[in-house]
């Protein structure tokens, strides 16, 4: 539910230290009605997620529980993908191995990150945010997958073998139903089945 605001002035992008000014002095006024992400010089901002999106991540959660009790999916974590982005994004959901967050600040470098997530809402925006700038950016930063659940498509799409120039090199797009493997290091096998319940 991001709506991507673009700066006023075309002459030059705001900077990642103005964005991380704006977006803890807005989360205080907001009460965290909102969220704040920061991709290619753009604030965008994130309105809280419907039931139906929270219940697709929680979904998701206790199936890789079930089968990789040693991993951690957190949501909403704020990651760095500035290395060829100059950015910030808080994934839906992140995967990563067991307590790796520990320590860590408000945002996150990506490096450990074995999964991102983003789930679909339903806004003008989606298809710019979800399903074309965010595909570059995670891949671009070396997260080896991008989960794509598409609630307008009834798809899930899985992202792999990221590149720095071009995002990710490969995809695989199965509709709701299909049984969908997560490669190793995960071996996580979803059944989708469940997912068309939380759609409109």
């Amino acid at each position: 539910m991001t709506v991507m605001a673009e700066r006023t002035s075309q002459t030059s992008q705001m900077s990642v230290e103005e964005f991380e000014r704006i977006a803890e002095f807005a989360a205080k006024e907001t009460d965290d009605a909102v969220r704040f992400e920061f991709i290619n010089g753009r604030i965008g901002v994130k309105k809280v997620a419907d039931g139906d999106h929270d219940t697709i991540v929680m979904w998701l959660a206790r199936r890789c529980m079930r089968t990789r009790p040693d991993l951690d999916l957190y949501q909403g974590r704020g990651l760095h993908v500035e290395r060829y982005r100059d950015g910030r994004a808080r994934p839906d959901a992140t995967l990563v191995p067991e307590a790796h967050f520990a320590g860590h600040g408000e945002w996150a470098e990506p490096d450990g990150v074995l999964m991102v997530v983003e789930v679909t809402s339903y806004d003008s925006d989606t298809d710019q945010r979800d399903r074309q700038e965010k595909p570059v950016a995670y891949g671009a930063a070396g997260i080896p997958l991008y989960l794509l659940i598409d609630r307008d498509a009834c798809t899930v799409t899985l992202y792999g073998d990221p590149d720095p120039d071009v995002g990710y090199r490969s995809s695989r797009k199965e509709s709701f139903g299909a049984r969908l493997l997560l490669p190793e290091p995960l071996g996580i096998e979803l059944d989708t089945e469940e997912l068309k319940q939380y759609v409109d």
